[in-house]
């Protein structure tokens, strides 16, 4: 079907990170003879999470808490657009066009599931300018990709908190250490269960917190990859490009890296 994404797969890679940076501070632990049990405390969690999630509140608008929440799924599944079969269609798209006139796009454009390249595909049948197409697009772009970096800035806010508040957990706990202390066996324990709170902070900070602001991120730039092409290759339909042309152009965003993008629009379009 034109313009159809494939199906969101589990992102693996996320999966595998989490359990190999948690399975390794527990198998380190293990390896010092220590316990699980040791790092297993509710309290220090509750303070941990709790405390974090109050101070991110208080940072972030609530708008922004939301999408922060709508956009976690980014972390766990891969992008699901297929820039070869993209390439693929626009290069149809731009034969038939140049044959029986853009007009004749009307039914495929009926049937791109993908909102961003129905609209523009759209945008171009109507008979919008491409000057003012490409502007209408970029806006798109643009917001979708401020939304993505709101949603990391989110996460960004919660890494920095987490690794504070469970400093704040361990002074809590150590309060409670120095009621008792006419008992030392008692004393060296608490202090170790204070220190948990600390563990949980950091460790949700940098096994969790900051990293899934990378890679929503990350997912952001792959979007704008895919929605880029899509630009240049309607933009090129409508100018009558030479199918051929349009996919030795458009190869490029299929090949190179998403920081390394070209993206020829506004140059063509100025």
């Amino acid at each position: 079907m034109p313009g159809k994404k494939r199906n969101a797969k589990l992102d693996l890679t996320t999966l595998f990170g989490i359990i190999l940076g948690f399975g390794a501070i527990v198998l380190g632990l293990v390896l010092e003879k220590g316990n699980i049990r040791d790092i297993a405390q509710y309290t220090a969690a509750i303070i941990v999470l709790g405390g974090t999630a109050g101070a991110v509140l208080v940072t972030n608008p609530r708008a922004a808490v939301k999408s922060a929440l709508s956009q976690l799924k980014l972390v766990f599944r891969e992008p699901s657009h297929d820039l070869a079969g993209t390439v693929d269609e626009l290069v149809t798209y731009a034969a038939k066009a140049r044959k029986t006139g853009i007009v004749s796009l009307e039914a495929d454009a009926y049937s791109i599931e993908d909102p961003f390249f129905r609209k523009a595909l759209d945008l171009a049948i109507d008979g919008t300018g491409v000057n003012e197409l490409t502007s209408m697009m970029e806006l798109d772009i643009e917001v979708a990709e401020h939304r993505a970096d709101e949603a990391a800035s989110v996460f960004e806010s919660a890494g920095g908190y987490a690794p504070t508040i469970g400093i704040l957990g361990a002074v809590l706990g150590l309060i409670q250490v120095m009621k008792d202390l006419g008992n030392i066996e008692q004393v060296g324990h608490g202090i170790a269960v204070a220190f948990v709170a600390t563990v949980y902070g950091v460790g949700a900070a940098n096994l969790f917190l900051l990293p899934a602001a990378g890679k929503i991120r990350s997912r952001a730039k792959a979007d704008r990859r895919f929605k880029e092409l899509v630009l240049l290759g309607v933009t090129c339909i409508m100018e009558g490009c030479n199918p051929r042309l349009l996919r030795n152009r458009l190869s490029s965003y299929v090949e190179q890296p998403v920081d390394s993008m070209p993206f020829e629009v506004e140059s063509r379009a100025a």
